[in-house]
């Protein structure tokens, strides 16, 4: 035998060694298991209180199916270090130089109703570790979508600020980034979430950002929680599982632990968290501003997105589909609209309040993150008009590379001392330092601004001006004195409005008017209609049972006893467990119709009609029928047994085999197909839908989820066989049925402008 072969035996001889020893290994931890081993997903080793620890003890040990990396040195030297000493030590909350922490929940500031404190070095270690977190993804709203566009003032803020992208008729080029906010960027488009809306307004002033999300208020009050939430949100450490939701053990635990966040939940439990389209999204600056007008005189104001297509979501179902089937559904909706000339619109309005000292309106703390102002107490005022005109040329130039930051501010905008936008103020710019490589960020062509910049910053990562001059500093002689400081708003100069701070102390802590955490919510409540309650008691029900530990369903229906108490029995029915009572006063508050979705018509521009036909049926109505849809605006996609074009020369846009429901807003049948050579579940699983012979079983699926989703549907001739087939009674309500395409598509477009037939819904709560 030689050297090799020795060797080489050798080697395998040792493997097999090392397998045999890891089988070995197993077996025995198996064997040392229970017999009965417990359901999987447990997410702590022990399970929780119904009511939050307070007593100190020691950091748990990992549970039984986890274990880390060998303990070795930088060079690779093993240690005898045990697994529990690498993790977290001791009992108290420290800083990362151990330092104990006797409040993490409020920043520093000067009176309770107070700026946050710049020396707060815990609030900036807490939000700096936080923003450098991820490399380089964004540590939320990473799953994004982008298009350009431009801003018309409307005048009619002149009274109110002096801002002038708002004057009258002035034009502002504007980017706008809409986002998820737990996913990664490889998530799904359809996870219900609260939704991200960014705008940078490039002025001739400087630009200016408004960075909101499609919902009014947050989880919560003090930005120093922002990680908290965001942590409990996120996939479990452990397993990295559940991606992009809510559903699970740490967020319920978070969410009934720390009720300021049950106003934001209530609001992602409904409708509103699954929006049908980024065009039929509201979105919120969140915060009160305090804008200032060309006399000095200030107010306080809060921003609002109003889409002109009216605000429209998905059902459950249609987004559980779609994040299998398209998992990119919202901005492939954006792309395509502005593609095919339907461009979104949104109009931006303000609701104004006086600027007292107390910053109140009608008892509502305006400085408080998680309370709105009922749009009947104060109306929006519309301000100015957004249109989305142009896709991005490149995905990671533009739509990933813009740095937003809520302190770019123009003349005649300012902050507040809200302590959640106080945290944000420094979050924003200290995030970009890591994701873009360096404080040039500002320079990436997306986000230079279209004002001229003269800001004596120099050099750094990434530098892309080659600047003049040899005196990059104030005062100065060598270059002439430049750059000089504007005198005041003559010159266009930011001026920071000189509010008055209440007199205080130095103190971790909130305003007594932040203790309500339940009226707002259950006032939200109210004001659903029948089926809109009914979709949030099936959203808290399905993520509750997403939740391991009972303790956690128990104490989140503690919460919701305090917001109403049908709404807890609907959710503990669903859960099998006892409805608890109201912990706090049940307030009866009137209703506020803007928080509702039904009722109302909006334009269909942009709208998917399905015209499904059958190749070899009376094909005379259909091109007509498509012209007519394209004239009101709205897109038609022709739906065959196959691809190519139909026998009277028109393109087929979609096959039975490759469409459903969920991408459509209405269909019209043209005819009945029979069942297509592709029809059988060996090859298309959705052709064993359905026994009835005489209809293609993929049409047949097609209306039913159209039906049960309560959108339009409409047949003319054959198309009505279709209809039978499906078991949908031509009589219901929102199926139309005639013999004139034309006429038909009248009384259709007429249903469409409400969105869905919600009278299909019947809902158990009225």
């Amino acid at each position: 035998m030689s050297a090799a072969e020795k060797a080489t035996r050798s080697v395998k001889k040792a493997t097999r060694s090392v397998v045999a020893q890891a089988a070995e290994a197993a077996l025995a931890a198996v064997a040392s298991k229970p017999a009965s081993a417990p359901v999987p997903g447990v997410p702590a080793p022990e399970a929780p209180s119904l009511t939050e620890p307070t007593k100190p003890r020691g950091p748990l040990a990992p549970k039984p199916d986890q274990d880390g990396p060998q303990r070795r040195t930088a060079t690779g030297t093993p240690t005898d270090t045990a697994a529990t000493d690498v993790g977290q030590q001791g009992s108290f909350l420290t800083t990362s130089q151990g330092a104990r922490l006797r409040d993490t929940d409020h920043s520093l500031k000067a009176g309770t109703r107070g700026p946050t404190l710049l020396q707060d070095h815990h609030l900036r270690e807490k939000i700096t570790h936080f923003d450098h977190e991820r490399i380089p993804e964004r540590v939320v709203h990473a799953r994004g979508a982008g298009a350009h566009g431009i801003f018309v003032g409307y005048g009619n803020a002149k009274p109110i600020t002096r801002a002038g992208f708002l004057a009258k008729n002035a034009q502002t080029p504007v980017f706008v980034r809409f986002s998820t906010v737990l996913g990664s960027r490889g998530s799904a488009d359809t996870v219900r979430d609260t939704r991200g809306f960014a705008t940078k307004f490039y002025t001739d002033e400087g630009t200016f950002d408004l960075v909101g999300n499609n919902i009014p208020v947050f989880f919560i009050q003090d930005g120093i929680k922002f990680p908290d939430v965001i942590h409990a949100g996120k996939p479990h450490p452990d397993r990295e599982i559940p991606q992009a939701q809510s559903a699970h053990d740490t967020f319920w635990d978070f969410a009934s632990l720390h009720t300021e966040a049950q106003h934001h939940t209530i609001w992602n439990m409904s409708d509103r968290g699954i929006p049908r389209s980024y065009r039929t999204m509201e979105g919120f600056g969140v915060h009160t501003f305090r804008l200032v007008n060309a006399a000095g005189e200030t107010s306080l104001v809060k921003f609002h997105w109003k889409p002109v297509l009216g605000v429209h979501s998905l059902t459950w179902e249609e987004a559980q589909m779609l994040a299998g089937m398209d998992p990119d559904f919202h901005r492939r909706d954006l792309a395509d609209a502005i593609e095919s000339g339907a461009f979104p619109q949104w109009e931006l309005g303000v609701q104004v309040f006086e600027d007292t000292p107390e910053e109140l309106f009608n008892g509502i703390d305006l400085l408080d993150p998680t309370k709105m102002v009922p749009e009947e107490d104060a109306p929006v005022q519309a301000i100015g008009l957004l249109t989305l005109t142009a896709n991005p040329t490149n995905y990671f130039a533009e739509t990933e590379q813009v740095a937003f930051h809520v302190g770019n501010l123009v003349p005649g905008i300012d902050v507040t001392n809200d302590p959640l936008l106080q945290a944000r103020l420094f979050s924003y710019v200290d995030t970009q330092l890591t994701r873009l490589g360096g404080p040039n960020f500002h320079q990436i062509p997306i986000n230079r601004p279209h004002a001229p910049v003269n800001d004596m910053l120099r050099d750094g990562f990434h530098q892309d001006a080659v600047h003049g001059g040899v005196a990059p500093y104030r005062p100065n002689s060598l270059d002439g004195g430049c750059p000089f400081h504007a005198a005041g708003a003559k010159d266009g100069g930011f001026i920071d409005v000189a509010a008055l701070i209440p007199e205080g102390v130095k103190v971790r802590e909130n305003p007594a008017s932040y203790d309500d955490h339940f009226s707002q919510a259950r006032q939200f409540w109210l004001s659903m209609s029948p089926p809109e309650k009914e979709h949030i008691v099936l959203a808290y029900t399905f993520e509750l049972s997403k939740c391991y530990e009972q303790t956690v369903k128990e104490r989140q229906l503690l919460a919701l006893a305090n917001v109403d108490p049908d709404l807890c029995a609907q959710v503990a029915a669903g859960l099998g467990l006892e409805a608890p009572a109201a912990s706090e006063p049940l307030l009866d508050l009137p209703p506020s119709p803007a928080l509702s979705q039904v009722g109302g018509t909006w334009p269909t521009d942009g709208r998917l009609i399905a015209i499904v036909v059958d190749p070899a049926g009376d094909l005379g109505q259909v091109e007509d029928l498509a012209d007519t849809v394209r004239a009101a605006g709205m897109l038609p996609l022709v739906v065959a047994p196959h691809g190519g074009t139909l026998p009277n020369g028109m393109a087929i846009q979609r096959t039975f085999g490759a469409t459903r429901s969920i991408e459509f807003d209405a269909v019209v049948v043209a005819g009945n197909p029979a069942p297509g050579a592709d029809a059988i579940a060996a090859r298309d699983a959705k052709a064993a839908e359905t026994d009835q012979p005489g209809t293609d079983p993929r049409v047949v699926l097609l209306l039913q989820e159209c039906f049960r989703h309560a959108k339009v549907i409409g047949a003319w001739g054959a198309g009505a066989q279709a209809l039978s087939s499906a078991g949908i009674d031509a009589g219901a309500v929102g199926v139309l049925v005639g013999d004139d395409a034309g006429e038909l598509f009248g009384q259709l477009h007429g249903l469409l402008a409400a969105h869905r037939v919600w009278d299909r819904f019947e809902p158990v709560l009225r």
